[in-house]
């Protein structure tokens, strides 16, 4: 173990974070921890790294364990350095033995038959090579520019960056002193794309344990392989991604509810015994046995959902014309950049655009100027009938600061009623009482949902968002992602979240080249053209420079090719051998599954419940089974790509 919670409780005040918990941290662990907003996952942080005390329990920890923690306090940090500098801060000792090295060389020079000077000079010299000390400006600079920095910024002031990038270089530094443990609080909130994606490829390589909390499922889906949920002051742990903990976390509130039902029916049962028999002579004894027995009873717990079901629906008033915004020959240039130039673009009825791209290539600038609300060259043309809402974190300075919460969304004009309102504001994780918290008040990430509830209610047919899924929960994004999929007007937005995107866009937009680079196709199959394109150009630069890009199509599935000519014994037998494999495993998948069945068969007798030490080893048996065939589908999966792959040669 190399850090934990031993029986831990934690309490705000009269609130209880977590009850009883225990949690070990094992070497190669890649974490996600999860849950509601508000239900303690930075408070789990700050108890590993010893920022709070617990109530009761302990918090243990290795002798030689290093922790790296990322979190928002951290941007209180402020130097004049250069963000090198910053980041060489990671490697304290070679800059120690750097330092050493110098002043021992200017000694050995005065003094050079010194032999004690030579050996600590040598024993300095060997220390440095074996922390690789020589190449610490290139692992910097490798780190710095994955997370989105250029060369030209490298040698820039760290104070001189905003926030969110200035996170970028204190996660460098992070990542560069390779802690044992490293602890992450949003780390992709800063992050754009292809950021997102080297932190994925370097996190997966990682030596030591990462606890991660995030919102972003495609994140975690990467990245993790245990899930750890803070669900009603417990914490509960799957081991799988996060795919795997949806399916699973399902299945465990179904076998709750189950259990509990059938235990009920059982308690009721003997109560009806005791009531009838106990004043019997012959049958008192038995009743007050009986009776023993229930109060002895471990009780299953009702199973509790902690957030209403409820669902978000955007309601238009009137149906645009076929084109919504028309960009003819849009230019626009800072001093230092050309975002567009020339550049032409249509929004159609319906379309739902996801415009994507690396940091400081004008994402925000390009909605902006389709919003109308960013000056340029070019023409913009309006279509007939838009009625559009623009949502993006500067609209907080238009919300009345005296209003409360519920005022603000009442003013919208729109005739949902205040049960209907609340229900909505409840959505975006403001319940009971808070909805009369004033505007001034809030805290940023509040006054975010509340614009971009104000903008939901709207009845635009046209909605423009620039990263709405800041300051949400998954949940809350579920539910916003759903609403766009059936909304029934047209969409522009930026976002940085993968499965957002993947839920709610039919047409990609790239700014490339100083031009609107559009892609008619889902999230998933822009990734997959992408890739296409990558392995064209590392195979042919010359042709694929030459290739122009299928802006107007969408693309089709990639279908095997065919081959003829004599067969390669050796490619044969791997076929062979893969086929064997999947016949075999898939026949151990099968055998799972009755077994599967077989015991829900047992939990399915209420007289189980009566004897809670043999319900909780059917259970526990019943949850390694559903692991076991979990980690058999992703073999299969595996093995089944493997020889997709080799049929396709």
């Amino acid at each position: 173990m190399l850090i934990g919670l031993q029986n831990v409780t934690f309490e705000f005040g009269a609130r209880a974070i977590v009850e009883d918990a225990t949690w070990h941290i094992q070497p190669g662990e890649r974490i996600g921890l999860i849950g509601y907003n508000g239900t303690g996952k930075s408070t789990l942080l700050k108890l590993l790294v010893g920022q709070y005390t617990p109530s009761k329990g302990t918090v243990e920890k290795g002798r030689d364990t290093t922790i790296g923690y990322l979190h928002q306090d951290l941007l209180s940090f402020d130097t004049s350095e250069t963000i090198t500098e910053v980041a060489l801060g990671a490697f304290e000792r070679v800059r120690e033995l750097e330092k050493e090295i110098e002043e021992l060389g200017k000694e050995l020079e005065a003094n050079p038959e010194d032999n004690d000077i030579l050996i600590k000079y040598t024993d300095a010299l060997h220390e440095i090579d074996v922390l690789d000390g020589y190449n610490i400006e290139h692992k910097a600079e490798e780190v710095l520019h994955g997370l989105g920095f250029t060369n030209k910024d490298l040698t820039r002031p760290y104070k001189e960056f905003s926030g969110g990038w200035r996170m970028r270089v204190l996660l460098a530094k992070m990542i560069l002193q390779a802690p044992d443990v490293l602890l992450l609080d949003e780390p992709t909130n800063h992050l754009d794309l292809p950021s997102i994606e080297w932190l994925e490829k370097y996190l997966l390589h990682y030596k030591g344990s990462v606890v991660i909390v995030s919102h972003d499922k495609f994140f975690l889906n990467k990245m993790v392989n245990k899930i750890v949920e803070v669900y009603q002051q417990q914490l509960n742990f799957y081991t799988g991604d996060y795919a795997y903990y949806e399916v699973e976390k399902v299945q465990r509130v179904e076998i709750q509810q189950r259990a509990f039902e059938n235990q009920q029916d059982y308690i009721r049962q003997q109560e009806r015994f005791i009531e009838r028999f106990k004043a019997k002579a012959s049958k008192a004894a038995q009743a007050q046995s009986i009776q023993k027995r229930l109060d002895r009873l471990d009780v299953i717990e009702d199973v509790q959902i902690e957030r209403p079901n409820i669902r978000i629906n955007f309601a238009v008033d009137k149906t645009p014309g076929k084109v919504l915004v028309d960009l003819k020959g849009i230019s626009k240039s800072y001093p230092a950049q050309t975002i567009l130039n020339n550049a032409f673009a249509e929004i159609e009825r319906g379309d739902k655009i996801a415009l994507i791209g690396a940091n400081g290539k004008g994402k925000s600038t390009l909605l902006r100027i389709v919003a109308g609300m960013e000056s340029h060259e070019g023409e913009r043309v309006w279509g007939h009938n838009v009625d559009e809402s623009f949502y993006a974190q500067h609209q907080l300075e238009s919300l009345n600061l005296n209003n409360t919460i519920l005022q603000e969304v009442q003013e919208c004009g729109t005739k949902k009623t205040d049960l209907e309102l609340r229900a909505l504001l409840g959505c975006f994780l403001f319940g009971g009482d808070e909805i009369d918290k004033k505007i001034r008040v809030l805290s940023g990430g509040e006054k975010a949902r509340v614009a971009l509830t104000k903008t939901i209610i709207s009845k635009a047919n046209f909605l423009m968002l620039d990263e709405p899924t800041n300051h949400l929960d998954m949940a809350t994004v579920e539910l916003l992602a759903e609403a766009l999929t059936k909304y029934d007007g047209s969409i522009i937005l930026v976002s940085h979240d993968r499965y957002f995107i993947s839920k709610t866009a039919n047409k990609i937009w790239e700014i490339e080249d100083e031009k609107i680079i559009e892609f008619k196709g889902d999230y998933a199959e822009w990734v997959a053209w992408k890739e296409r394109m990558a392995k064209q150009k590392a195979a042919n630069p010359e042709a694929a420079k030459q290739t122009p890009k299928p802006v107007e199509k969408k693309v089709e599935p990639v279908t095997a090719e065919v081959k003829t000519g004599p067969i390669d014994k050796e490619h044969q037998k791997l076929v062979q051998k893969l086929q064997k494999q999947i016949a075999q495993l898939e026949e151990k998948m099968g055998q799972t599954q009755s077994a599967l069945k077989s015991i829900e068969l047992k939990m399915a007798d209420p007289t189980i419940y009566s004897d809670i030490a043999s319900f909780q080893l059917i259970e526990k048996e019943y949850q390694l089974k559903q692991q076991e065939l979990h980690r058999m589908n992703q073999d299969h999966d595996q093995l089944f790509s493997e020889l997709l792959e080799l049929e396709a040669k």
